[in-house]
């Protein structure tokens, strides 16, 4: 069973939801980066999506969107993400680790090669936002060899049919995109949400994750109630950039900040079932 299979077993057993937390590789610089990586399963994070920083990033909202320049600018690389995840694996064998990003970044180092070390480096799935299922055939075979879940996104203009295509080849969880446009810019209507996930759920097995529009612990309960998995990214990078100096460096207790943040979104997904 892979790590994300086992994680949300897990959860089930105990009518839990699971909190996601997402933040930029290298965001603000690679060090505080991967202590705020490394901090976060004890801080109450069930799974952790690692943003690949990219020049282009078109799904996400002016937060995250500003996390990955500050990564970029801090000398964020792939190379550099790899070893935020080895980072998180050497002490936490248990929790899954997601890449989120862009097709470029696998495009640009060859999709074979880049599944091969991004399992050597402990990664368990992979979000890639701009990939449709018509395109990724080719990748799916090199993931599935690695043995990455490749997690597809569903919104709420997914019809029947397109769904269809969305989860052939899906794994992991399904990453339901709670509003219409770009990340950190909205919130969601939890009605509409609850019921987009009935539908898709008479479809499918997988978890469902909602993502987007989340910004605290009450919207994570709300979601926890509903869905499989919260995923929060956009008030977390947030509290980064709230971390940081007028220089754009990182202040004393940045870190212990994040953290102490998705302790409260924990806090909230835990009382979403009540």
């Amino acid at each position: 069973m892979s790590r994300i299979a086992a994680r949300f077993a897990a959860l089930r057993q105990k009518n839990r939801a699971a909190l996601i937390a997402y933040v930029s590789a290298g965001d603000p610089d690679h060090e505080t980066s991967k202590e705020i990586v490394c901090g976060l399963p004890d801080a109450g994070a069930d799974l952790i999506e690692l943003g690949m920083p990219f020049t282009d990033p078109m799904a996400d909202g002016p937060s995250v969107q500003a996390a990955g320049l500050r990564a970029l600018k801090g000398g964020a690389t792939m190379e550099k993400t790899f070893a935020i995840a080895r980072a998180l694996r050497a002490k936490d064998d248990a929790t899954p680790i997601v890449l989120m990003g862009y097709a470029n970044s696998i495009h640009a180092r060859g999709a074979e090669r880049f599944a091969k070390e991004a399992r050597e480096a402990g990664v368990d799935g992979l979000i890639i936002v701009d990939l449709p299922p018509e395109e990724d055939r080719q990748w799916r075979g090199f993931f599935r060899a690695e043995g990455l879940d490749l997690i597809r996104l569903a919104t709420p203009t997914t019809s029947d049919a397109r769904l269809s295509a969305v989860l052939d080849g899906a794994g992991g969880f399904l990453y339901y995109v709670s509003i219409t446009g770009i990340t950190g810019t909205k919130s969601f209507v939890a009605e509409s949400v609850e019921r987009d996930i009935l539908r898709i759920k008479a479809r499918t097995d997988l978890p469902i994750a909602v993502g987007f529009g989340i910004k605290n612990a009450v919207d994570a309960a709300t979601i926890a109630r509903i869905a499989d998995a919260a995923v929060v990214g956009s008030a977390i990078v947030d509290r980064v950039a709230a971390g940081l100096d007028a220089g754009g460096r990182a202040k004393p207790g940045l870190a212990a900040s994040v953290h102490s943040f998705v302790r409260e979104l924990k806090s909230g997904v835990e009382k979403g079932r009540g």
